[in-house]
């Protein structure tokens, strides 16, 4: 497998979607975020990823920087799983 793509948005606990506005987040949160995640095989037994998320405001915005830090951790603890 060298590449994974899915849509990202609110749900509740029974998998409806939910309008972000309605959570309290602000109005340029997006309704669907598009995430393809892509693997290369670099070597040595390592595997490089790359994860591009669409439609997401900027890492110079607030949200974009809040965004960026929950990525962080959870790739943070997806490399504690593996590891």
């Amino acid at each position: 497998m060298k590449r994974i793509e899915f849509i990202q948005n609110l749900a509740d606990e029974h998998g409806n979607m939910i309008d972000p506005a309605s959570m309290g987040m602000p109005p340029e949160f997006p309704r669907d975020t598009r995430t393809v995640i892509t693997f290369k095989d670099v070597g040595n037994g390592s595997t490089e990823m790359t994860v591009t998320e669409y439609n997401m405001p900027t890492s110079d915005t607030e949200m974009g920087r809040n965004a960026e830090l929950g990525l962080n951790q959870s790739l943070d603890k997806m490399v504690a799983i593996f590891l």
